[in-house]
């Protein structure tokens, strides 16, 4: 039997309600409509007290690690940042430098981000997808970006907008399903831990 595949959402969002961890949220339930999966939602403003200090890995309490250690090992990530001056938040960025740089390698990931207005729209494309190709990940064709406008009540309310995130799904599938196929077989003592 294949186990679950381990999807791994990232909010950069430091805010609570987070319209990033909310299009995340909503990317996550896309996925899981149409695949077996395990899912997790990492929050960076839950961990800004304890991350924000550290220099090096090791200097991290537990709780980070195992949120590192669970990209580490997600088969796809979904990624959401708000923009903050033209690009992703520093502490999105800060969580990402202390990734092994080889642990994402042919990772697909779902690129996502949100802002004031449309005029941001690029930084999926101008910063995101080059901060994962660095990690040699494979970021998947088709990007979300929401607006502020594009929310009601701490959740994902225009047309346009999901029917761009089930398109963005849509096109994922293909490489996602290669993924979970490519998943090792659950076995009783991985099963246990998960």
């Amino acid at each position: 039997m294949t186990r679950p595949l381990r999807i791994v959402a990232v909010s950069g969002g430091l805010q609570r309600p987070s319209r990033a961890a909310a299009l995340a949220e909503h990317l996550l339930d896309l996925i899981g409509e149409d695949i077996h999966s395990e899912q997790q939602l990492i929050e960076l403003g839950e961990l800004a007290p304890q991350l924000a200090g550290a220099l090096w890995r090791s200097q991290l309490p537990e709780a980070v690690e195992r949120q590192l250690v669970a990209v580490e090992q997600a088969d796809v990530l979904v990624v959401a940042t708000p923009v903050y001056r033209g690009s992703y938040t520093g502490l999105f960025k800060h969580f990402f430098d202390f990734i092994d740089q080889d642990a994402l390698v042919d990772t697909p990931i779902l690129l996502a981000a949100t802002g004031g207005s449309e005029r941001h729209a690029l930084v999926i494309d101008h910063q995101l997808r080059p901060l994962f190709s660095f990690f040699q990940a494979r970021t998947l064709p088709l990007g979300v970006y929401a607006t502020d406008r594009d929310f009601a009540e701490g959740r994902v309310n225009n047309d346009a907008l999901i029917q761009r995130a089930r398109l963005a799904v849509q096109r994922a599938m293909p490489l996602l399903a290669l993924s979970h196929r490519a998943a090792p077989p659950a076995t009783a003592e991985a099963t246990a831990t998960l």
